[in-house]
């Protein structure tokens, strides 16, 4: 299938092929027929699919074809769990709506709030958004949703799990009228939260799913390394930026405080790099992101904060110092790599620390893993055997019980054992020696015969 047969207008079609564009994803083929028909979708797909021009597209094709509910209110909502997210995705719809009638703009939290007013004064057909900022200018009537026409939510399980249920509830709820389509699209189906959700936004949804979230990207080589400690793992990562030729890389930490401790050590090193967490502003984070994605620095260390909605063609590699808490951000993190097409390395260094949670991402991707070392740098370490369970052996006393259960029933006479509790001689009853009958009053029937 190419994007010409998707039947899109011409206009459209012309940006499309202008952008490079010749044939839609797996999960494009299956996602725009759908949303363009006016279904409402839920659809999940592995990260670097190409989900986000799977309802570009559609909401450029809607607005073109069709009248707008209102002139005032926006016709596309866009929500993105993460900052860096629907930056990302604002770029890309800014290549479609530049040569259109459209505007588009971006609401994110973080930012001036009084700028953002006057922003969403104008009019804008799009809004791209973090759930957060934009229900707190719903909710103070700086702009309204009666006349949306699309609701799109993106990663849909990362905002459920951020916490946000209560801004999409009250986002639903200002545009919720049955000329409304909404898209959903989420890294898994198997969510109970997302699924819960579905029922109360969609309306007799069609469920699309290419394959699994978690599956093996066939475009991306996975190396695993295992690690004695801190300085076996600094060694280690030292060695591969001084031995292998790489594009730009990105190294996932543990915590906000190892980002700048690792960066310091690599720049020390002669390497251009730079640390990224949650602690930054977010004009410095937008500024280490430019400059990282204009080139000027090599290596990008960063927390999970941008395991999604990084999309960097030049990222040849991906480096988990330590490996993720939960299996599931392993997927998502080295899928910074390996990109619309790209071929892609993702290496893990493995210490004592990180063995339950490499156990757990073997598990999610059931497979076996083998570990590789560099010549000079092979660890000691060697895993974790799992502990064996002790078979405890009957005791003597069930030998007997269960003996006995296997005989019939019968009563069994109770012995008086009060004679083993000690008590005070002063608490002791005093048996009296009954005195002997005289033999005239023994009757002989109280004498047994012999």
């Amino acid at each position: 299938m190419q994007f010409s047969d998707l039947g899109l207008e011409s206009g459209l079609m012309s940006t499309v092929e202008h952008l490079g564009f010749t044939e839609p994803t797996e999960i494009q083929q299956q996602a725009i027929p759908a949303a363009m028909s006016g279904h409402d979708l839920i659809a999940s797909s592995k990260t670097g699919s190409g989900k986000t021009l799977a309802f570009i597209l559609p909401a450029m094709q809607r607005l073109l074809k069709n009248r707008a509910l209102s002139k005032k209110d926006p016709r596309v909502l866009i929500l993105m769990p993460t900052r860096e997210l629907a930056k990302q995705v604002y770029s890309q719809l800014r290549m479609f709506t530049s040569a259109s009638q459209f505007k588009a703009v971006l609401i994110l939290g973080g930012e001036n709030f009084n700028d953002q007013v006057k922003t969403l004064e104008k009019d804008p057909h799009f809004i791209v958004a973090t759930p957060g900022r934009l229900a707190d200018h719903l909710s103070q009537g700086h702009f309204y949703l009666n006349g949306l026409e699309l609701l799109i939510l993106d990663e849909a399980d990362r905002m459920l799990d951020l916490g946000f249920a209560k801004q999409l509830t009250q986002i639903n709820n200002a545009a919720d009228h049955r000329k409304r389509q909404t898209l959903m699209f989420s890294a898994t189906l198997d969510h109970a939260q997302v699924n819960d959700f579905a029922l109360a936004l969609l309306k007799k949804p069609k469920r699309i799913a290419i394959g699994s979230a978690y599956t093996e990207h066939q475009d991306i080589t996975k190396r695993f390394y295992l690690s004695d400690n801190l300085a076996h793992k600094e060694a280690l990562l030292e060695h591969f930026l001084a031995n292998e030729s790489y594009q730009q890389v990105i190294i996932f930490t543990a915590t906000r405080s190892d980002t700048d401790r690792l960066a310091n050590v690599l720049i020390e090193n002669g390497i251009s790099a730079s640390a990224l967490s949650g602690e930054l502003s977010q004009s410095q984070r937008n500024q280490i992101m430019d400059s990282f994605s204009k080139g000027q620095n090599k290596v990008l260390v960063t927390t999970d904060l941008a395991s999604r909605g990084l999309d960097l063609v030049n990222v040849s590699h991906v480096i988990n110092f330590d490996m993720p808490k939960h299996a599931e951000e392993y997927v998502h993190r080295i899928g910074r790599t390996g990109r619309a097409g790209s071929k892609g390395d993702a290496i893990s260094f493995v210490g004592p620390k990180d063995w339950v949670s490499f156990k757990n991402v073997e598990g999610l991707l059931q497979q076996t893993t083998s570990f590789d070392s560099f010549k000079g740098l092979k660890a000691k370490f060697t895993g974790i055997k799992p502990k064996k369970t002790k078979k405890v052996k009957p005791s003597s006393d069930n030998k007997r019980t269960n003996q006995g259960k296997s005989k019939s029933a019968l009563p069994v006479k109770s012995n008086n054992k009060t004679f083993l509790i000690a008590k005070e001689a002063g608490d002791m009853p005093v048996l009296r020696k009954k005195k002997p009958l005289p033999a005239d009053k023994i009757e002989s029937s109280d004498i047994e015969e012999s």
